[in-house]
């Protein structure tokens, strides 16, 4: 039995806490053992959750769900032999107890034996009273061998036993998502708000769609309904701002994220946004002014920093750019994106050193574009490093083969050097596969396209004028 209430559930968790205190033995029956198990477990008391169920089974040694609380525990710290054999003594008494079903199939997912465990989750089906919970397990199953399709049948499973289960909604939005079936999303969508019109999560998740296929007005006239169903929703107002602003509708973008820090706390996205706003109308003081709240908001947020020093970099103030570049790089010193803007600015500085130390570091951190490899390639020309810059070049010739702009460099680079026949396969290779950019090569190396030799190669790959 439950308890009845408050009154006893607290009256039973107060003389149980008494007995560990005392040492006293005191009577519970198994219902009462089980709901202090519940207790601790949701208030993460793992320990005190073990002693209910051991004293449960002491007195109670036959209590299946005493035991199958221990199994679950089992399965949570990972003894999952143990756990299986009880599970198995425990099949043998009570072969029709869904949580038998659920409990092993468990064991199997944690053993990432997935197929298995749907298998189990589908033959407790035939028992459990609660379909929609093991329907979303056999959804969960599905999501980790990465089948979206079976994923989101059985969670619009859920969602036709329950209809307010907004977890497998998401889940199902996620699934669409993945499968880049939009038009299903909005779809399913519709037609979940036509029996639920007062939802403002399916509101919201609808704007959300029509925001990615970029229909505005669409999406504005769903978040606007998610916000009648719920005018505390922040996200709702966060997601008008977006689609406002990309309607140029800034002053009305900044009323609504105002309204977002009335209702909760401040957050980063909302000042970052203002600060855009502002930025677009003009107001570049106050512009400024919601970057810095931004940024002191929440200081790990890349979105941020790099906002106020593109900003900078905009208004071609590059010391003040760096400045807080430089801010941004002490408080993450592994962010990538922190490392690649440094050495930017540094180019437009024309500190050339520390341009060179900034894109290496970008390259560390895994950023492989070809415009950085360019830049740096590029900076290491200027500091007369040549031999460093084909290093880069060939590096990046191993993510962008044949590429022309790498091509003409390294053929002019080499050439540089005297290494002629390295610079005419380079050569060849950057006009076959572009010829219009051979002037290019002609701006970044001037002396060496004066060459007789050089001029005869490019002469072979000029097409006669018709």
């Amino acid at each position: 039995m439950l308890f009845s209430s408050n009154e006893d559930y607290n009256l039973a968790l107060s003389k149980f806490e008494s007995m560990l205190k005392t040492n006293n033995v005191f009577f519970f029956d198994s219902a009462e053992f089980e709901e202090i198990t519940h207790h601790y477990l949701d208030a993460g008391k793992v320990a005190l959750a073990k002693k209910a169920i051991k004293i449960g089974l002491e007195q109670h040694p036959s209590s299946v769900n005493l035991k199958l609380m221990e199994i679950e525990l089992m399965v949570f710290e990972n003894k999952l032999d143990e756990a299986e054999k009880l599970l198995d003594g425990l099949y043998n008494l009570e072969p029709s107890n869904a949580e038998i079903y659920i409990q092993k199939a468990n064991i199997y997912s944690k053993r990432d034996e997935h197929y298995k465990a749907i298998e189990l989750l589908k033959m407790a089906l035939e028992f459990s009273d609660d379909l929609a919970d093991v329907n979303s397990l056999i959804g969960m199953e599905y999501l980790f061998i990465d089948d979206f399709k079976e994923a989101k049948r059985y969670f619009m499973k859920c969602m036709e036993l329950d209809i307010d289960d907004y977890s497998s909604l998401y889940n199902i939005i996620y699934c669409f998502e993945f499968l880049e079936d939009i038009d299903g999303a909005i779809n399913y969508l519709n037609e979940y708000i036509d029996q639920n019109p007062y939802s403002e999560v399916a509101w919201h998740q609808l704007g959300k769609q029509y925001y990615t296929k970029k229909m505005y007005p669409e999406a504005l006239a769903a978040f606007d309904f998610a916000i009648i169903a719920d005018d505390h929703f922040i996200g709702a107002y966060l997601e008008k701002g977006k689609v406002l602003e990309k309607l140029g509708e800034y002053n009305e973008a900044i009323h609504n994220y105002e309204i977002t820090l009335q209702l909760d706390d401040p957050t980063s996205f909302a000042y970052l946004r203002m600060g855009k706003c502002y930025e677009k109308l003009g107001n570049n003081e106050l512009a400024v002014k919601f970057y810095y709240k931004t940024v002191h908001e929440d200081p790990l947020l890349d979105k941020g920093w790099t906002a106020i020093t593109d900003y900078y970099i905009r208004q071609e103030n590059y010391q003040k750019a760096l400045y807080y570049i430089n801010k941004a790089i002490n408080i993450d010193t592994e962010n990538v994106f922190y490392w690649k803007r440094s050495a930017e600015i540094h180019r437009m500085l024309q500190l050339y050193e520390e341009a060179d130390i900034a894109y290496q570091k970008t390259v560390e951190l895994g950023n492989y574009e070809l415009s950085t490899w360019i830049a740096w390639a590029d900076i290491l020309k200027l500091l007369g490093e040549y031999n460093n810059s084909t290093h880069v070049l060939l590096q990046a010739l191993e993510f962008y083969p044949d590429n022309a702009k790498i091509e003409y460099r390294l053929a002019g680079i080499y050439f540089i050097l005297g290494e002629q026949s390295k610079g005419t396969f380079h050569l060849k290779n950057a006009l076959r596969n572009n010829f219009k950019e051979h002037f290019m090569f002609q701006k970044l190396f001037p002396s060496v396209m004066m060459r007789a030799s050089v001029k005869n190669i490019i002469s072979e790959f000029q097409k006669p004028s018709t």
